[in-house]
């Protein structure tokens, strides 16, 4: 997942005695005499047999197999992605490895404020050389199948959903939404405020319809949905810019795997949970 914004899942055979054919056996009858098995014919032994593939084409077919479940997992459950930079510290660690989830936003399912999600670049959030990839590579093939890792998307928390209005800050650097002020224990100390690199008086939204605005956890080094916004004087921006469409969210982060010391599930703070919906 990649962003460079400055913040991108043998069967076992009978038995046969040393001769290669069924063992005898005798069974005592209920009267003075005894009846003795007979071995079967041949014929009927070696067409019991079961008929295997050699083992290079059964190495091709489990591998196939594998592959195609590869992309199905990747395509409706669940896919990898790395951190690219310091934007998500420090709960997310430039280089770590954490698996995304995309059950939670079937049936068309919106995000909800305080979820970790991965998406797409909307247009011109990546620079230039995260935008670019060598194609072609070992990799890139991997990431195709959802065995590795992938780039080319950014990682942020939700902060407004539809409606939302968000306003930065208050008296004791926290920005609000819907007029609620967030407590934030999960964000990296800064510097002036719970705002990001743009300063601590602005305001955004409402959040348009189908869209959703996001912020890093290291918002003095994040380049979000704050960064993108038009600002005073400003004549290169594009209004609407900060706010990401819904239909490029991939899922919802749910665990770090890698590092195996920075291993951890990843869930939805309760400081969201007083945030009334918007009127």
């Amino acid at each position: 997942m990649t962003t460079d914004d400055r913040d991108t899942v043998s069967e076992d055979e009978g038995n046969l005695d040393d001769s290669g054919r069924a063992s005898r056996s005798s069974v005592s009858g209920q009267g003075s005499g005894s009846v003795s098995g007979q071995a079967p014919a041949e014929g009927s032994e070696q067409g019991s047999r079961k008929k295997h593939l050699p083992v290079w084409q059964e190495s091709i077919l489990l591998l196939g197999i594998a592959l195609v479940l590869a992309i199905v997992i990747k395509a409706f459950f669940v896919q990898a992605f790395y951190i690219p930079s310091e934007s998500m510290e420090p709960g997310l660690v430039k280089n770590d490895r954490i698996l995304v989830e995309k059950w939670s936003y079937w049936g068309g399912a919106d995000p909800e404020r305080g979820d970790v999600v991965v998406f797409e670049d909307p247009g011109d959030w990546l620079g230039a050389d995260a935008s670019s990839e060598s194609p072609g590579t070992v990799k890139s093939l991997l990431e195709k199948v959802g065995l590795y890792p992938a780039g080319g998307h950014l990682v942020k928390r939700v902060i407004g959903i539809a409606g939302d209005t968000i306003k930065c800050c208050d008296d004791q650097g926290r920005i609000s939404v819907n007029g609620v002020p967030l407590n934030e224990p999960y964000l990296k100390n800064a510097a002036r405020c719970n705002g990001p690199m743009i300063g601590c008086h602005w305001t955004a939204g409402p959040v348009p319809k189908g869209h959703i605005f996001v912020m890093g956890d290291h918002r003095d080094n994040s380049a979000d949905s704050s960064y993108h916004m038009c600002r005073p004087g400003q004549s290169d921006c594009v209004p609407g810019d900060e706010y990401v469409p819904t239909d490029l969210v991939v899922g919802k982060v749910f665990v770090l795997v890698w590092p195996r010391d920075h291993f951890g599930w990843i869930k939805r703070p309760a400081t969201f949970e007083d945030v009334p919906d918007a009127k």
